[in-house]
């Protein structure tokens, strides 16, 4: 079957927004008079977990805390998480954000060859949509067939809820369709919906298992920001992922990877 369709995780896929996450929960933090700091290192460790929220409750039962302490303080994450989402935003509106290498040309190509694109984010609604469009452009936004938000499926990443909620969506089968992903859950998470997926892990989580991956490099490459030749041998000598080799995942799974160092 052809490739009709791309879908893209949005942080740290379509951009590299960790960052600016893991300064949001800080200030939430202050904000709050939790006494908390999430060290880089500790942040790319909460990545395990899908969400905001659960990545909150998973530090909370991480600490040694009194039973009472640690209810009160589950009690109150979906407020902490509200006062967070609302700082990121204002983090990402006075940022200048970019996506990462690859990714405004490859959708360009894509949305040139009647290809859909759908979106699959564990951010919220409104922040996934200003994001897009303050880093690929309103056009590029508007243009994105689907999406699929974390406050639209009961089950996050790794469960595969969100891509079969894209598929559907889509209207296309998952053979029609390659996912595009940073994180060990998001691959989990498309590859149980039966969808290839080609992985591009960031500073964050270049750790993780991506076994399993259909394809794995550092970036997507641009022709101003090449990958290296270890990776260009991946897809045929050439020095950035093209749509012809992302349509060759629908035929044949390269079933490759490379370690990053």
């Amino acid at each position: 079957m052809s490739l009709s369709a791309l879908i893209f995780d949005v942080d740290g896929t379509l951009v590299d927004t960790e960052e600016l996450h893991r300064q949001a929960f800080n200030q939430v933090f202050l904000d709050f008079e939790l006494g908390w700091d999430w060290t880089p290192d500790l942040y790319a460790d909460l990545l395990r977990y899908s969400g905001g929220a659960n990545r909150l409750v998973a530090y909370i039962k991480s600490l040694s805390l009194p039973d009472s302490r640690a209810a009160y303080l589950e009690q109150i994450v979906p407020m902490v998480h509200r006062s967070k989402t609302c700082i990121y935003t204002e983090f990402v509106n006075d940022s200048a954000l970019k996506p990462r290498p690859g990714v405004a040309r490859l959708i360009d190509e894509a949305l040139r060859s009647g290809l859909k694109i759908g979106l699959v984010a564990t951010s919220a609604l409104r922040d996934v949509r200003e994001l897009v469009s303050l880093t690929l452009g309103r056009d590029v936004a508007e243009a994105v067939s689907s999406v699929v938000c974390a406050e639209f499926v009961s089950n996050k990443k790794p469960a595969p809820d969100m891509y079969r909620l894209a598929l559907n969506m889509l209207r296309l089968p998952a053979e029609a369709c390659v996912a595009f992903e940073d994180s060990a859950n998001g691959l989990a998470a498309a590859k149980a919906a039966s969808i290839r997926t080609i992985v591009t892990p960031t500073r964050w989580t270049r750790r993780q298992d991506f076994i399993g991956a259909d394809l794995m490099l550092s970036t997507l490459g641009d022709p101003s920001d090449p990958v290296d030749n270890s990776e260009a041998a991946l897809i045929g000598g050439r020095r950035y992922l093209e749509l012809k080799d992302v349509e060759a995942l629908t035929k044949i799974s390269l079933a490759t990877s490379i370690p990053l160092t």
